[in-house]
């Protein structure tokens, strides 16, 4: 009983006991167990009451569950509860220690990651300790990462994915408040207060995006996550939903993320230099340079699975028409900012997907004004709302309006010229919706005197001599497009196609590679019998993969030649050998059709390999003298590798520069010189100089010595000091050091 006693009194040594036997101090637990389980209930009734004892018991029974699991199997959930049900009521030290035991359970796997991430999720929105709030984020973040390191875990995964999805889902069957008008602040109290605050969708929708950023979830699901965000009712939930697919996150400078904290290469230097050489510090700076070097010049992996969110946006023409939905409904409770984001986010989704909503066009024109505020950025989603497929007669009344709008006498250059710039990007992506006695009028342009108006002028001539000079005036042609079309090489009007597409090109080199393969693999196998090398060996010809059975019938298509049309005449007049065949098919391959995209779902792998054998093609054809147009297509096929590889198709994303165009600085009146004088005047003295009065009590000047370490070098070898010692005779040089001696001994 004296032990028992004694132990009952000091938790951390029996704690440490426990630790050690747990057989031996069961008995001690369990006087422990019961008292905290009697400190509970008092506690659910009066939290202040026995707080701080409560709060040592908990951490004791956290540290040693392990040691007793069947016992503390309910242990967890007391925790859980408390946070969750009476959150309100509790103490801020009372949270943070309920909040660190709970995680420290996770870590000594008491619980699992799904249970603890249950208890911390519903928290979040509640919090209102930044410390606490910043400590949950980040286990959350941590626990999901360490659990995805080595492999995908799904089930895990799955199961966050739902919390955030019912996140999202609970506050979305409310009113669409807006930031402007009556229903700014309309958002009342819930049973939790938070579902009609956002905060928790808010949380939902932040962890996500950080996810996403880490790399840690790649795939459609954090996608559909973010993209339920842009249609919630809140308006800050919008907002960091949209900022997600337009990639303008500034959470990407985040100080907490320990991965972009870069050493300073100088302060390694610098301390190398003033500590203690070692071999074992030469190593460590070595490390530390090479790491800070590394990150330096550390670039994104552009070969990498995770491609850009708007990509993988699930159904993304229902995703457009209800964001279009959206914009126009509440048109009148957004602010200007705020719907240039949503017309933003509208445009790159039907840019990147080509996709219509015709009624975006007939909303947009009422703000394409010169007089309006951020005029460029809804320019500039304009342009990019438009792609090849777009209808120009829904185009040409908004081209129209521009002319009308912004290029006339009454306005100034700047805003002709981003009038042109922006008509000239609206018909880059579709040349049809220009008008040709409106092309004449822009086009004379070129003549003005203002060098941006000019520069735009020409380039919408430029571009219609490329895509279609036959809407332009005989003198503004240009000899290289009057010839191609005394040539006939006319555009096709938009909807028409010079001849239906029969086969994907080069697909005919990605089947002989996939053909020479499996026939690798049969000949170094053994076990595969002459069938299936036979049924191989005419893949290319006969066989069928939706009916894989693959009887011998369908080999012999010679007698039934007049049904099967399927290839050119070389492969049924006689068998060819694969090398023969390939090179004659690397340059052209003019007559055969390949039969691969009927009989098999060509993956992106297929189709990168696809790219990469249609270069070495190319490459071959040119090394064996194929002239000017095979060194074209090599050029044309090594350029599209590059733009994909940097992520610059041709309907890259314009920015406002783009419609802008190129711009002089305005010269400053004398209200903005005075301005920019007086500003230079604040914090200085009327006269003199600030040298030696910053930071002191009392105003002085420095003092002879600073001054004198100051001096130029030519004024100190020229100063009367220094001619004296260069003078001096070795007598006194002898009895100032002896002096130097004494005074340095004294001193000791």
């Amino acid at each position: 009983m004296g032990r028992g006693v004694l132990l009952t009194a000091n938790l951390p040594q029996l704690q440490n006991l426990i630790k050690r036997d747990p057989a031996a101090y069961k008995e001690e637990f369990f006087q422990q167990w019961n008292h905290y389980n009697s400190i509970r209930q008092i506690f659910q009734i009066n939290p202040d009451e026995q707080a701080h004892h409560f709060r040592e018991l908990v951490s004791f029974i956290s540290q040693v569950s392990q040691c007793y699991p069947k016992e503390t199997a309910e242990f967890p959930s007391h925790l859980s509860t408390l946070l969750l049900e009476n959150y309100g009521t509790l103490t801020p030290d009372t949270r943070k220690t309920l909040v660190q035991n709970l995680v420290m359970l996770r870590n000594k796997n008491v619980i699992t990651s799904i249970e603890l991430l249950k208890s911390l999720f519903p928290l979040l929105p509640r919090m209102t300790s930044s410390t606490l709030r910043v400590f949950i984020r980040k286990t959350i973040l941590s626990d999901i990462r360490s659990a995805n390191i080595r492999s995908k875990n799904h089930k895990l995964n799955r199961a966050v994915q739902a919390m955030l999805f019912g996140m999202i889902e609970r506050g979305m069957d409310g009113e669409v408040q807006g930031d402007k008008g009556k229903l700014r602040t309309m958002s009342g109290p819930t049973s939790d207060g938070t579902a009609n605050s956002g905060e928790e969708a808010m949380w939902a929708v932040i962890l996500t995006k950080e996810l996403w950023r880490k790399g840690i979830w790649t795939d459609t699901k954090p996608v559909s996550i973010v993209a339920l965000g842009c249609f919630h009712p809140i308006m800050k939930v919008q907002s960091a939903s949209i900022h997600f697919f337009l990639g303008s996150d500034e959470e990407k400078r985040d100080s907490d993320d320990e991965e972009e904290d870069v050493p300073d290469v100088r302060a390694l230097h610098h301390r190398r230099e003033i500590n203690k050489k070692t071999r074992s510090g030469d190593k460590k700076l070595q490390k530390m340079l090479n790491a800070a070097k590394k990150k330096h010049h550390r670039k994104p992996d552009v070969s990498s699975a995770n491609f850009p969110a708007l990509q993988l946006l699930n159904d993304p023409q229902t995703f457009s028409e209800r964001l279009y939905d959206l914009l126009n409904r509440y048109d009148k409770r957004f602010s200007l900012d705020h719907k240039i984001l949503m017309m933003q986010l509208l445009s790159r989704v039907m840019g990147a997907h080509k996709l219509c909503v015709l009624n975006f066009y007939t909303y947009i024109i009422k703000y394409l004004a010169y007089h309006q505020l951020r005029v460029p950025a809804i320019l500039v989603a304009l342009a990019q709302s438009v792609h090849d497929l777009t209808p120009p007669d829904v185009l040409t009344p908004v081209v129209r309006k521009l002319a009308q709008e912004f290029i006339h006498p009454g306005v100034g250059s700047e805003v002709i010229a981003a009038g042109i710039n922006a008509i000239r990007e609206v018909c880059r992506r579709q040349p049809w919706s220009m008008e040709e006695d409106l092309l004449g009028d822009l086009v004379e342009y070129k003549k003005s005197r203002d060098k941006a108006v000019t520069a735009a002028a020409r380039g919408l001539l430029q571009l219609y001599r490329e895509v279609n000079p036959g809407m332009l005036k005989r003198r503004e042609r240009g000899k290289d497009a009057s010839m191609g079309m005394g040539k006939g090489g006319q555009p096709l009007p938009f909807g028409h196609s010079a001849e239906a597409a029969v086969d994907i090109e080069g697909l005919v080199l990605l089947e002989d590679h996939l053909r020479k393969l499996r026939e690798e693999d049969n000949i170094n196998g053994a076990e595969n019998d002459e069938n299936e090398k036979d049924a191989w060996k005419g893949w290319d010809v006969e066989s069928d993969s939706s009916e894989e059975s693959g009887s011998g019938g369908w080999m012999d298509v010679d007698s039934e030649g007049d049904n099967l049309e399927i290839t050119d005449s070389e492969d049924e007049q006689g068998e060819v050998s694969t090398s023969e065949r390939k090179t004659t098919e690397d340059g052209e391959g003019p007559g055969r059709v390949s039969t691969l995209a009927t009989s098999k779902i060509l993956t992106p792998a297929d189709f990168a390999m696809l790219n990469d054998l249609q270069l070495q093609a190319a490459t071959k054809a040119v090394e064996a003298g194929g002239g000017s147009k095979a060194k074209r297509k090599l050029a044309t096929l090594e350029a599209s590798k590059k733009a994909m590889l940097s992520d610059q198709a041709e309907d890259t994303f314009i920015s406002e520069n783009d419609i802008l165009g190129p711009r002089k600085k305005a010269k400053a009146d004398y209200a903005e010189r005075i301005a920019s004088i007086e500003k230079g005047r604040e914090g200085r003295d009327k006269f003199g100089s600030a040298k030696g009065k910053k930071k002191k009590d009392a105003p002085s000047s420095s003092t002879n010595r600073e001054k004198a370490r100051n001096k130029p070098i030519m004024m100190i070898m020229a100063s009367g000091a220094v001619r004296g010692k260069k003078k001096a005779s070795l007598k006194d040089k002898q009895r100032k050091l002896r002096a130097h001696i004494e005074r340095a001994k004294k001193s000791r």
